[in-house]
Parts: C-alpha cells; structure tokens; sequence
C-alpha cells in the first residue's frame, strides 16, 4: 500500500487511517522513507525527529481532521518541545525549545505527527534556501535551481513527494515565492490569522504570517481551519470566513469575479515574459470560467514602501542577533553570520527611530490605497515572481559580488511583499510551466480577511487545470 500513499493528498492520507486502511505508524514509516531515499539529492531537512514523531503516535495521535498524517515544520518560527530549532544559522545550531509553539500545539491537535524540519536560509532573509549551516536546497523540477525561499525546504520536501503538505511562513513572499517555484499551491493568510507565539503574537512588526505549502487546495482549507484564530495577547484577528469553515467554504459555486491583471512591477523593474505569459495565461482561464478580467494597478510609493521594509528588516535582525547572544551568554560574532544578516545587523544597530515610524506610515498608507483599489475589483492578478527559478548561487545570502546580489535580490520578486505590508491574503497558483519545464506560479491577492474566496477560486481553477498531474521528476540518492 505504501507505493500508493504519493497518490492521495493530506486529508485523502487521514481518511485511510480513519477507514483502518493503513495506520498513523505505517504512513511516518513511508514518509521516513521518502526521506532517507530522496533527502541526499534535494537537501530539503535540517533536522530529524523520528524519535518523537514515534512517541507522539505512542501515546496515540489526536483524531483531527488530518489523523496520522506525517508532517514537516520548518526550522524557523516553529517550535517542538525538545529540539532544536536553528534558524537557518550556525548561530543558533544549539537552541532547544522548551515548549512547543502555539502553531505546533494546534497541528498536533489536528492529529499531524511532526517527524522533521524543514530548512530555511538563515533567519529566513532570503528568496531561496542556501545557507552555510546547511548548505543549497535543490528544486525538484531541476537541481541546479533553487526551490525558494525562505520555506524552500518545505516546498522541496512536498514538489518532491516525501509528504503532501509541510508548514511554511511567510515575511515577505516565503510561502509564494517557492510555492511557485516548484509548482505548488501556496497561500500566504491575513494579517491576524494565525498564531505565532506562545512568546510573541507577531514578528516583523507584522509582515509575517505562517500557514504551509499543499499539493490541494483542499489541504489549505482543512489545515487553515485547524489552526487560524488569536492566542493570548493578540492585538488583532482577521475576521470568520461566513460558514465558519473555510473547506465549506470552497464547497460552494464560485462567484463572478472582477480581477484587475497587473502584468508589470510597480517599481518599473524588468519582468520576464515568461512569468507575464503566466499571469496572462491564468487570466485566460479565469475568463473561461465565467470572471471578468481587466488591466489595472494599484498606485503604491514603491520608494517608501521599499525603504520601509529594509528598516524593518535591519532592526528584527538587530533584535535578533542580540538577543541570541543574551540568550547564550556571549555576544554573536560576524563570523558566525551570512555576509548579509552581518551586515543588515550592523545597518539596524544603527538605524534611527524615525525610520521604523516612517515605515509604519508608508505601510498604512499602502494598506488604504489597496483597500480602496480593492472595492472596484475582488481579487488582483499578477506575475508570483519576475523571473523563474533562479540558479542556486544567485539569490544566497553570503554572494561574492555584494552590488549584483543586491540587482539580483531587489527586482526577483517584486509582487509578493505588497500583501505582506498591507496584511491581505495572497496566494500563487501553480497554473504555468515553461518551455523548460520549470513552474511559475500566477499571484492572487484579495481583500483583507477574504481567503475563503480566493480558497474558491483556487479550487475551480485547480478543478480546471488540475497541478497534481504534474509531478516533478522523483529524484533519489
């Protein structure tokens, strides 16, 4: 039976253990496995917890939505009582938690048995997963380039089959950006959706959110309704979907949509004709279900917003890299950084107080021009990246060439922060491959609190062109 568990998704996966055809044990065997067999060749996993993937089915896995179903976290804002969760970084090779994170309790409560995790590059800081802790993470569509960033791990270890689904968060594109990448379905929730504590309710002054990376858009759903909704000291939280269920939300018709089409970055920079055939090509077969499509843009200050999202970046760094060393009781050193977070650490102990207000008001103001953009038409469409997969040594954050890594870094995807700073829900849809062979994913943003209509659409648009027919060649050691 195990040969045959690569042909069902997460929720297909839970219903034969509910049905006695296989059980939690057998499938964390089979996901074990996929592991051991493709994990050399891909590079997708920082760190192995077989042991306590066992001992949770042990004492017996909470029948949940997802029963039995083996799961992999990502190295980075996730925590599993007990282990070590490294951040992508050498600097953090030896950090234990002590409890497990909000999110990790609600999987578990979902009945997921968590056996790894996932990597990341360090502290999450870039569009792809390469780092000197744990070295290039492959794409499955093609070795030599990279799978995304920063949940690129968690992309690779799905588009590569070792399991249906795999957490995944997202600052600044993180789950879109490899979602598209390796041909999944990728969606980035509400600002205020989910939980990221227990120790702090939001991360990056809120550009960051958590949700994962699926092979289905029903996973998305099942998995957003098992774990969306606030935690102690929740400043916010986005609203109910109108059923209260977002999987029986996508059950029913899908709606007339109006999509404005942007097919060019707002800040001007080049986009690749191939990632513009692919948000054409999604228009198309939006328009061939019955919605009406329509360029237009939003009108957004680039400058601000751009200069706003480094002052963020720097100071979270800052934060964090000093933090590390009160917490270990010795400073971290340059040496023990990426050339990148060394240097975005020195620009945020630096940095001026006015700036992060600044930020703040270029992000609020972002959020109204959306908002108001967002009442003539539902949802925007557009290009997830401007180019496709990049070749691994471009985008990582230790580059020889500091001035064509910052070119490489600052025009490679230029759509997918704008949903992150004004806290809608967005989503890359696995609809294109090149002549290549290579994904590129269309980009849906909605309005603020509205994933059940983009869950909707994705799922017509998944009815029509279904993505899990097209299997990334299943590589081995």
């Amino acid at each position: 039976m195990s040969t045959a568990f690569s042909e069902y998704d997460g929720l297909g996966l839970a219903e034969l253990v509910r049905r006695r055809e296989t059980t939690p044990a057998e499938l964390l065997a089979w996901a074990i496995g996929n592991v051991e067999s493709i994990n050399a060749t891909l590079n997708c996993i920082a760190h192995k917890h077989y042991e306590e993937a066992q001992a949770q089915i042990s004492t017996g896995v909470v029948p949940g939505a997802f029963q039995g179903v083996p799961f992999i976290v990502k190295d980075l804002g996730a925590e599993l009582c007990g282990t070590i969760t490294s951040c992508g970084s050498r600097a953090f090779g030896d950090r234990l938690a002590t409890a497990d994170s909000e999110l990790v309790a609600r999987y578990k409560r979902a009945g997921l048995v968590i056996f790894a995790k996932s990597t990341t590059p360090e502290l999450g800081l870039a569009f792809t997963t390469e780092s000197k802790a744990f070295g290039l993470t492959r794409n499955p569509w093609d070795p030599e380039r990279s799978a995304g960033g920063s949940s690129g791990g968690a992309a690779a270890a799905v588009a590569g089959g070792i399991v249906p689904m795999a957490h995944a968060s997202d600052g600044g594109g993180s789950i879109r950006v490899p979602a598209s990448c390796t041909g999944l379905f990728g969606l980035k929730p509400s600002r205020g959706r989910m939980p990221l504590g227990p120790d702090g309710t939001e991360r990056w002054f809120g550009l960051v959110t958590a949700h994962a990376l699926t092979s289905s858009v029903r996973d998305s759903a099942a998995l957003l309704d098992a774990t969306w909704g606030t935690e102690p000291g929740s400043r916010y939280t986005s609203p109910a979907p109108p059923s209260g269920s977002f999987l029986q939300e996508i059950a029913g018709a899908p709606e007339r949509l109006r999509i404005a089409l942007m097919q060019s970055s707002l800040s001007g920079s080049p986009v690749d004709p191939a990632c513009k055939e692919a948000a054409r090509a999604a228009a198309r077969l939006c328009e061939s279900l019955g919605h009406h499509v329509e360029e237009a843009a939003p009108s957004l200050d680039m400058d601000a917003l751009s200069t706003g999202f480094l002052a963020i970046i720097v100071a979270s760094v800052a934060q964090a890299v000093r933090d590390r060393g009160i917490e270990r009781g010795r400073p971290v050193s340059t040496e023990e950084l990426e050339t990148v977070t060394s240097i975005y650490a020195e620009q945020g102990r630096k940095a001026s107080a006015i700036a992060i207000a600044d930020a703040n008001d270029a992000f609020q103001s972002a959020a109204i021009s959306m908002a108001r953009f967002l009442t003539r038409y539902d949802v925007l469409l557009s290009p997830a990246l401007a180019r496709p997969p990049p070749r691994l040594g471009t985008l990582g954050l230790s580059p020889v060439d500091l001035e064509a890594y910052a070119q490489e870094v600052s025009t490679y995807s230029p759509f997918t922060v704008i949903a992150n700073i004004t806290g809608q829900p967005s989503m890359s849809v696995p609809l294109f491959w090149t002549r290549e062979g290579l994904p590129i994913g269309a980009l849906f943003t909605g309005r603020y609190g509205e994933e059940a209509l983009l869950l909707r659409l994705a799922l017509a648009l998944e009815g029509a062109q279904p993505w899990a027919r097209k299997r990334a060649p299943r590589t081995k050691s």
